[in-house]
């Protein structure tokens, strides 16, 4: 018998490394520093959450059905507020939001590909991703990164067969915190272009990167939209997770194909959560700007508290928006180490054999700490640990 189509993809990384810690009593004096996930755990600001109590109190369609590719007045907000960054052209109709950022990445996959297709990711991947793929039934072509963890133009042209629909992007990315340079997106813009496949740009963690200004040019082109798809979440922005609003941005025919998979799927998204969106847009663009300067103070003290690592064994290999990822000292398989982490050092991160192919041995040397939930203070503490760690 054939496996289901969860059965084909691997344990949600997540939830299994919940697991590690269930059950753990954690000493008093060296409680559990968590930098296993990348989400914000605190709540939206004051002010956005007073507008959507009262949302939720004086709108009867907060508690609706809505149209399902989104609130009419957050399409066209979110497509002023991406020309606007990244010049271009944007128009409503090219914009879909959606429950999240993944399942915007799931209806995009729905919508461009079919049975035995083939998507281009490049490793370390967003192991979500790959999930979705391999539950849709569409293979995976990895395509590794060098030392600084940018890919490659010119390599991935080599894996292009004629079943490839797709190369997927993730800036700044999740594992490994690059931030692809604007050139590279270029050429991975024309190559998509030129071979006549999409190039899917998943732009979740935007309003963290490090340099001033737009990250690539690609909206700049008339004719974007016959090769880029672009993807975004609300909720690293807006600290709205339990919300579940994200974005779509491709061109109006294939929003044609996603709505299909939208209606299916989940209706409609969150009403309240579209709301939230809105008001952020046209409202907390400082407040914003101040989350991404904390952010960015973060990443200063890790790459510091890393810098103090470097005669213990350990290298920072990537780091930017809630990541870094670090090659580790120990003759240990990373999954090992990061289990005993736990235990050693009331630590959890997660193991780099989880962003990577079964038999990519870089996923055995390296870890992913995302540093977003855990405050300077907490980053030096984390240093301090792993400086004393001996196994």
């Amino acid at each position: 018998m054939s496996p289901t189509r969860t059965e084909a993809t691997f344990p949600a990384p997540i939830v299994a490394s919940r697991r590690w810690i269930e059950g753990v009593s954690f000493p008093a004096d060296r409680p559990l520093i968590n930098v296993s996930q990348a989400a914000p755990i605190d709540p939206p600001p004051e002010a956005l959450r007073q507008a959507m109590a009262e949302f939720i109190l004086t709108v009867p369609q907060a508690h609706l059905y809505g149209p399902v590719l989104g609130m009419p007045e957050l399409r066209t907000a979110l497509a002023a507020q991406i020309a606007g960054i990244y010049g271009g052209a944007v128009a409503p109709g090219q914009v879909a939001i959606s429950s999240g950022c993944n399942q915007a990445f799931s209806a995009a996959i729905a919508a461009l590909t079919g049975e035995g297709d083939e998507v281009i990711l490049p490793t370390p991947w967003y192991f979500n991703h790959k999930m979705c793929l391999d539950m849709a039934g569409v293979s995976t072509l990895p395509l590794p990164c060098g030392d600084d963890l940018i890919p490659d133009p010119g390599r991935a042209a080599a894996l292009i067969t004629p079943r490839t629909r797709a190369i997927v992007l993730v800036t700044p990315n999740n594992p490994s915190g690059a931030e692809y340079p604007a050139g590279i997106l270029r050429a991975f813009y024309d190559l998509a272009q030129a071979r006549g496949i999409k190039l899917i740009v998943d732009e979740t963690y935007r309003d963290f990167d490090s340099r001033d200004g737009a990250a690539h040019d690609l909206f700049t082109d008339p004719d974007w939209d016959r090769t880029l798809v672009h993807l975004y979440s609300f909720s690293k922005a807006y600290r709205l997770t339990g919300h579940r609003v994200g974005a779509l941005v491709a061109s109006p025919a294939m929003l044609l194909e996603v709505e299909k998979y939208l209606d299916t799927v989940t209706i409609c998204p969150s009403q309240v959560g579209q709301f939230a969106a809105l008001t952020g847009i046209r409202t907390l663009g400082d407040w914003v700007k101040g989350e991404r300067d904390e952010i960015l103070a973060r990443r200063a003290a890790l790459a510091q508290g890393f810098a103090r690592l470097d005669d213990h064994g350990w290298r920072l290999k990537g780091l930017g928006a809630y990541f870094a990822y670090v090659e580790h000292p120990f003759d240990l398989a990373s999954e090992a180490l990061a289990q005993r982490l736990v235990h050693a050092a009331s630590i959890l991160a997660l193991p780099a054999s989880m962003f990577v192919p079964a038999q990519d041995p870089s996923g055995m040397r390296h870890l992913r700490i995302a540093f977003a939930n855990t405050d300077r203070a907490g980053i030096a503490e984390m240093i301090d640990r792993l400086a004393a760690l001996r196994l």
